[in-house]
């Protein structure tokens, strides 16, 4: 019976031995890798904006009244000079008819203080003889110069009087003239805020009655760029965008200015910047949003990185211990890509920063990874140029590990019930 139990308990402790071997046994590792290949890396700036005319003026009116006529709608072409809408003038040309009187008046008081001054001339100049000969007395001279003198003065009220009437009478026409709005430029007719029939007031300041775009054939799109990324956008680096009005069809434009103004929105700062677009075929329309994209950096022919092999890290120590401490150490460790910890690597929006960085990633040899130290330049959301290190093309690099992780899962030594038997 000894025996038996003596056999048993070393069964026991076999099986015990060899489950515990096979319970802490390394893991199965494999990796998932990808291919170094030459290709071409354009990086971009990514941005959002508005498309809007590039001339654009507000009509408004000068003087107040009810609108008696409207000569245009939406989207009328207009020409400059063009009558596009008129207020009734019955109060301009009882102004007009009233300044006219005032002037006339003004005209013959003037002509009538003139002949009183030439009177005063003349019988100036008679006494004058008369006061040498001794027959006037001296305080009949004197008389006779005050009044010569005061209807000088009243020669210059008149004119004042007139030159004030004729002013008012300008005022009077020019008021008249303002009844009827007429274009500033030639375009075409977005906006129409008035009706007939309304009545419009120009106390403070002009109201706007017509928004008119002077020429739809050239747009521009006003975007906002993140002040990480306005160091690298350039006058003339082409762009492209899209709109969600033609989401398959992809339109040009231009950098045509960098605004330096900045622009403060909840501490986020960002620069405006101009693209110049054309829309011959007018299908762009004012006030559509679109989504720029500005190139500003192209290779051609450099090694390609995926991103993800910059942020690929070993769960398992490497045969070589030094290489794993020193990958740890030095801040980079794969787990950032290139590009500032962005994938795309170009800040709020755009991709690809055009600064070297140093990076590591790891190389499939002998179905273990190896470290390798690289520089990194410009990259773009699916590829990151490698400038410097230790690879060439065809060489295969890790993406992303498959088992491997030693960490246990919770419940596989233990259960919050105890051991199973």
């Amino acid at each position: 019976m000894k025996k038996y139990l003596v056999i048993l308990a070393v069964l026991v402790i076999t099986a015990g031995i060899a489950g515990y071997f096979i319970y802490n046994r390394a893991p199965e590792v494999s990796y998932k890798t990808a291919k170094i290949e030459r290709g071409t890396i354009v990086s971009t700036v990514a941005a959002t904006g508005n498309l809007s005319a590039v001339t654009t003026v507000q009509v408004g009116t000068q003087v107040s009244g009810t609108i008696q006529k409207l000569y245009v709608d939406f989207n009328s072409r207009v020409k400059k000079g063009q009558a596009i809408a008129e207020i009734d003038p019955s109060l301009f040309n009882a102004s007009v008819t009233q300044s006219q009187g005032n002037y006339l008046s003004a005209e013959a008081n003037l002509q009538k203080a003139r002949v009183t001054l030439a009177d005063a001339v003349r019988t100036f100049n008679r006494y004058k003889k008369m006061l040498a000969d001794g027959i006037i007395s001296q305080g009949d001279f004197d008389a006779t110069e005050t009044a010569v003198q005061s209807s000088r003065a009243a020669v210059k009220a008149a004119e004042g009087a007139l030159a004030q009437s004729r002013g008012s009478l300008m005022q009077s026409k020019t008021n008249l003239r303002y009844s009827v709005i007429r274009s500033p430029v030639d375009g075409v007719v977005i906006s129409r805020a008035i009706d007939v029939g309304q009545t419009v007031a120009a106390s403070f300041s002009t109201p706007t009655l017509f928004t008119i775009a002077q020429d739809l054939t050239k747009m521009q799109i006003e975007v906002s760029v993140d002040e990480a990324d306005i160091s690298r956008i350039q006058l003339n680096q082409k762009a492209s965008f899209t709109v969600d009005s033609y989401p398959e069809q992809t339109f040009r434009g231009k950098v045509i200015q960098i605004r330096s103004a900045p622009v403060i929105t909840q501490n986020v700062v960002t620069y405006v910047v101009v693209v110049s677009v054309d829309n011959s075929d007018l299908k762009l329309k004012p006030g559509m949003t679109a989504n720029v994209s500005v190139k500003v950096a192209k290779k051609d022919d450099v090694l390609m990185l995926p991103p993800a092999a910059l942020r690929f890290k070993p769960k398992l120590k490497v045969d070589n211990t030094k290489e794993k401490d020193t990958a740890n150490s030095d801040g980079v460790s794969g787990q950032r890509p290139a590009g500032g910890g962005r994938p795309n690597g170009a800040g709020k929006g755009g991709s690809g920063k055009t600064g070297e960085r140093s990076q590591k990633v790891y190389l499939l040899k002998e179905g273990k990874p190896l470290a390798v130290q690289v520089k990194t330049g410009i990259a773009n959301n699916s590829s990151i140029e490698l400038v410097e290190g230790d690879i060439k093309d065809g060489d295969e690099v890790i993406v992303e590990q498959i088992g491997g992780d030693t960490k246990k899962k919770a419940g596989a030594s233990s259960s919050p019930m105890g051991h199973r038997f």
